[in-house]
């Protein structure tokens, strides 16, 4: 049978229409993965024994390796050395830190099905600690350094198409097998370390030119999308192409923009950036409120990809010492995750690559606190989470893992950065976060003092951001006029170490600016991102930082629920006075989620951190203290006398863009909650506005015993929803007694 020509011009034509078509195909490698150990940084182990889930850590092995995780950073060192604990001859002899396990490094091992042969075979290991390199069926093809980036590794040259691969991924036991100045984490109060493919790791299938990366930038005035698209030529042979995109809604898939295509030529191996502007027409913004979210989708012909991002900007101003969202004035309201102490924690298991308890974590739960703000603080997520924070409405302060401390804490041995590496590394950690509409601020280190940063590392990089979100600075000058800074007023910080000097009293004739001289700049907005020093484990129980705290504030026979009561009531009139007197752009409190075990410097909230129930008196009393409708009994005194008359002085703040008008009330109670006396009035708050309001209690002269004094408001508008209370502990009792 001869061929017919118009059939075979006909497949010719689909075959090449096909081509012109081609799309990625990422395959999740996610899941289980063999594992071994060993001291040789470049021999393949011949067997592996264990099995390790990836994403995740390697103390998740079985059958467990023996003193995982064991190791002592310099930074935890440092401290022991202050406390006396270790000989200051540790310093210089554990310089890189103290190994306390018989292994530099662990190996993954993964078989996988390669498809039909593509022009590219890319892998992808999101994150891993503590540096990366990569085999493919036993020929190295690349290391990555990086302990919170992407590594990105092309695999053709090593690739079988259309078989059965042997891929190897060899990870640092502890942070000691990397260069002494590279980031590997710096935390003073960490106490072990975990190693492990701890982010998503796949392969994706592609044919020229492939897409490098893609950065969309919202413009809101105008209601457009700056695109930059990086492509790269792969192949050994031009490329006449095109270059398309189209905006869809992200869960609609409704088609809302389609700009023509852009021709595209690229010599072999050469790579371009194409910037392109594209109009979203009425475009739905992203806020906490409203989280809607938009998807790009990109293709050259031979690599396709699909980017979410959502129309934000979020800025800070100098002139206001606010914050701005869309154009509006936003009260931050808070918290921070160090999910990197989290990993210490005995009740972490997989916890953290469980999608339903991730979900929780950063939207159930900070919705019902009035949450709209935290700080990923030393340590970084995987990328699920900040998916998760782009749906849900949660804004990040995403922080590069340095807490270097103050020098003088390692004496002569103090080091200095690699700014070359420190660079190259933060570009990453921007680039793998840049499109994510709840990252909105990179936050550059945490109470560190070194010039570095400022005056080398965020000037390198911060152009490469078109969102050109702010910067934080910790300890430093900050880099930018409109930059905030971050205030740490830890008010019993004196009492881990000696008497405690302050008392909830000085509050009252306290004004709320920050104390003189401790934020780097005074025209620059501030955040308070950390507060309280008043940690205690999750069975009530001191921390290392607050064993003497407590013996003071409670004694030193109070109860675990006594102090855990006490925690969350103190907790939370430092809330209400900072929120009250308005100096700060935002109140972030310090620590929702982080390790709780003995031996831990500071701790969490939670009562059963596996179920994720909160502390009950903590959730009532922070609750509260976070409402949008803000309300701050400025009373702290221990007693009242019956008979007597009292005025107390409520202020009030209202963080919503809409007026609040109300009741305002101020109760005595006795100890099972009745009405012993009452004064109300009626208040007006301006949208965004604080006032504040006298009221004259009378105190009966038949009270007496414990007794509690609320401030109560109450908003007209339904909105506001459930009234907001301010409460404080008293005794009443004669003068005297």
């Amino acid at each position: 049978m001869k061929p017919n020509p118009c059939l075979a011009a006909l497949a010719l034509a689909v075959c090449l229409s096909s081509a012109a078509e081609a799309s990625r195909s990422t395959i999740s490698l996610d899941g289980e993965w063999r594992i071994a150990d060993g001291k040789s940084a470049d021999a393949i182990p011949a067997s592996f024994p264990a099995t390790v889930p990836v994403p995740g850590l390697v103390n998740l092995a079985r059958p467990p390796f023996p003193n995982v995780d064991q190791f002592i950073s310099r930074e935890n060192i440092a401290n022991r050395v202050r406390s006396k604990t270790v000989p200051q001859d540790w310093l210089k002899t554990y310089w890189k830190g103290k190994v306390d396990q018989d292994r530099d490094y662990f190996w993954y091992e993964k078989k996988f099905q390669a498809p039909a042969a593509r022009a590219a075979a890319i892998l992808k290991v999101n994150k891993a600690q503590f540096g990366v390199a990569v085999w493919l069926n036993g020929k190295k093809v690349g290391e990555e350094a990086g302990c919170f980036t992407a590594g990105h590794f092309v695999l053709s040259d090593a690739i079988r198409w259309d078989a059965e691969n042997t891929l190897v991924v060899r990870v640092g036991a502890h942070p000691a097998v990397l260069p002494d100045t590279y980031p590997t984490g710096s935390d003073f109060e960490k106490i072990t370390w975990s190693p492990g493919i701890y982010d998503s790791v796949s392969i994706s299938y592609c044919d020229n030119p492939v897409i490098e990366t893609i950065q969309v930038a919202p413009r809101i005035a105008t209601s457009e999308i700056l695109v930059e698209t990086r492509v790269k030529n792969h192949g050994k042979e031009a490329v006449d192409t095109s270059l398309r995109h189209v905006v869809r809604g992200w869960k609609e898939k409704n088609e809302i923009a389609a700009p023509p295509a852009e021709s595209l030529k690229l010599a072999a191996g050469e790579e371009k950036v194409v910037r392109y502007t594209i109009r979203i027409p009425s475009a739905r913004l992203w806020s906490p409120d409203d989280p809607f979210l938009y998807q790009l989708e990109s293709s050259t012909g031979g690599d396709s990809a699909v980017t979410r991002f959502g129309m934000r900007e979020f800025r800070f101003d100098a002139a206001t010492k606010r914050a701005w969202l869309n154009g509006k004035i936003c009260y931050l309201r808070g918290s921070n995750i160090t999910l990197h102490r989290f990993f210490e924690d005995p009740l972490c298991r997989d916890l953290p690559w469980n999608e339903d308890w991730v979900r929780k974590l950063l939207g159930e739960l900070p919705k019902k606190m009035h949450w709209n703000y935290f700080r990923f603080c030393i340590g970084p997520v995987p990328d699920r989470w900040l998916e998760i924070c782009d749906e849900v409405g949660l804004m990040v302060q995403n922080e590069f893992f340095v807490w270097t401390g103050n020098k003088g804490w390692y004496k002569e041995y103090s080091r200095s950065h690699d700014p070359e590496e420190m660079i190259r590394q933060y570009k990453d950690w921007m680039r793998d976060n840049w499109n994510h509409p709840s990252v909105v601020v990179w936050d550059a280190n945490n109470e560190t003092k070194d010039p570095v940063f400022g005056e080398k590392i965020i000037p390198a990089v911060r152009p490469l951001d078109l969102s050109n979100r702010a910067w934080e600075n910790s300890y430093n000058r900050p880099a930018g006029p409109d930059d905030p800074v971050e205030a740490h007023p830890y008010l019993m910080i004196g009492g881990h170490l000696g008497e405690l000097k302050f008392k909830m009293t000085d509050l009252e004739t306290m004004d709320g600016k920050p104390a003189k001289g401790s934020l780097p700049s005074d025209s620059n907005p501030a955040l308070i991102n950390e507060y309280g020093w008043l940690w205690l484990n999750r069975d009530g129980t001191p921390t290392l930082l607050t064993k003497n705290v407590y013996a003071q504030l409670a004694g030193e026979n109070a109860t675990p629920r006594e102090r855990l009561d006490l925690y969350a009531y103190l907790l939370a009139g430092k809330t209400e006075y900072w929120r009250a007197h308005r100096h700060f752009a935002g109140i972030i409190h310090f620590v929702y989620l982080t390790g709780s075990y003995p031996g831990v410097y500071t701790a969490d909230h939670f009562a059963d951190v596996v179920k994720l129930e909160l502390d009950p008196a903590f959730a009532d009393s922070m609750g509260e203290a976070f409402k949008p409708l803000g309300v701050y009994l400025n009373f702290f005194q221990p007693t009242l006398a019956p008979a007597t008359d009292r005025t107390f002085k409520v202020m009030l703040v209202n963080d919503e863009p809409r007026p609040a008008d109300g009741k305002l009330a101020v109760v005595l109670q006795d100890a099972k909650g009745g009405t012993l006396a009452m004064s109300d009035t009626r208040y007006t708050l301006p949208a965004l506005g604080a006032t504040a309001v006298d009221l004259t209690l009378s105190i009966p002269a038949d009270a007496a015993g414990k007794c509690t004094v609320v401030a109560v408001a109450d908003a007209d508008d339904e909105k506001f929803g459930t009234s907001t209370r301010s409460r404080r502990r008293v005794t009443v009792a004669p003068a005297g007694k």
